[in-house]
């Protein structure tokens, strides 16, 4: 099913706005390694375990969600259908998944949360303050329940195919809507190489919303974020577009699960394809997965409907290979479940 959405994408979008969407860092290393990794892993399944119907509801930050599945911030949306982010919200919210909006949404997040379920919404943390905090403030008052920021982007990573397609800015009529400032300019999102774990503490004094990192890989930095007292962990490498070589987030997950210790959730993005992939990622430390590409698929393909399609078959699917794994939860989910081979 994934793979005809797929298709059907491809043919509904301008080829450089495709490749924008599908496209990774450097030679695209990473972004293969990330599926590649869930395809080594391989299942052992429990069996006569009487699970019965299984129960997938998942709490994460105080939210209860259908699954442990998430819309992962993904930009430009309106490149993908017109409708854009309004979509996305909506087939997220038919579907009983999370979405985190994207800071570099081409719709207010104002309206986005009009029509929404539960939201979290991924910051990249300004070298204007005044302007973060400011756009803090909007976000908190539109309804999100959690700030999702993204730790691995000190510079933007080199994406080869927007440099042979010149796709470096949006066509005329779109813009990313939450970095208008207070005299209506839209900023660009400025990438911060100076930014350290004093700018952590300095957002956590601001705000009272949960802080989520995302873009956590070495399980060092996860010792940090507890002590930094954040409220969870993405284990993410940005769907390969940023460092051309870095570790595939499914091969990441154990070390960085391990360093946790069960003291606040970790969560994974990157390749997650099918029910399996969600069930080795729950077994390999995660509580919850993000989904990026696909759901920009279900979008281009079928806007509202194609997501909440995406999204509900990886639920059901999800319930699907928990029963045949002899498992009723997802908080249930072994560690020996898996092996790598």
């Amino acid at each position: 099913m994934l793979a005809e959405l797929r298709a059907r994408a491809r043919d509904a979008l301008e080829p450089a706005h495709w490749d924008y969407f599908e496209g990774g860092a450097g030679d695209e290393r990473t972004l293969r390694a990330n599926e590649e990794a869930f395809a080594r892993v391989r299942l052992v399944p429990r069996v006569l375990r009487a699970t019965g119907p299984r129960d997938l509801r998942t709490t994460l930050l105080g939210t209860e969600l259908r699954a442990p599945i998430l819309v992962a911030p993904t930009a430009f949306h309106r490149l993908a259908h017109r409708d854009g982010e309004l979509a996305t919200a909506a087939g997220a919210a038919a579907a009983g998944a999370g979405y985190v909006v994207s800071m570099a949404a081409t719709t207010p997040v104002e309206a986005i949360a009009a029509v929404a379920g539960p939201w979290w919404f991924q910051l990249y943390l300004q070298p204007d303050r005044d302007f973060t905090a400011a756009l803090v403030r909007r976000v908190e008052a539109a309804g999100c329940r959690a700030l999702v920021v993204s730790v691995d982007s000190p510079v933007f990573g080199r994406r080869e195919r927007d440099h042979r397609n010149g796709f470096h800015d949006l066509p005329a009529g779109l813009c990313c809507e939450n970095l208008r400032d207070a005299a209506g300019s839209v900023r660009d999102i400025a990438m911060d190489a100076g930014l350290g774990w004093a700018a952590i503490g300095w957002l956590r004094g601001i705000t009272g919303l949960p802080i989520v990192l995302k873009g956590v890989l070495h399980p060092a930095d996860a010792e940090l974020a507890v002590e930094h007292g954040v409220s969870g962990l993405i284990v993410s490498n940005h769907g390969g577009r940023q460092l051309d070589g870095a570790v595939a987030t499914a091969d990441a997950l154990p070390a960085v699960a391990k360093a946790v210790g069960g003291r606040l959730p970790v969560l994974v993005d990157g390749g997650v394809r099918r029910g399996a992939d969600i069930l080795a990622a729950l077994a390999l430390g995660a509580d919850a997965v993000l989904v990026g590409r696909p759901v920009l698929w279900g979008l281009a393909a079928g806007g509202a409907d194609g997501v909440r399609l995406v999204l509900d078959s990886l639920a059901e699917d999800l319930d699907r290979v928990l029963a045949l794994a002899g498992v009723r939860t997802p908080a249930a989910v072994p560690p020996d479940l898996v092996v790598s081979p």
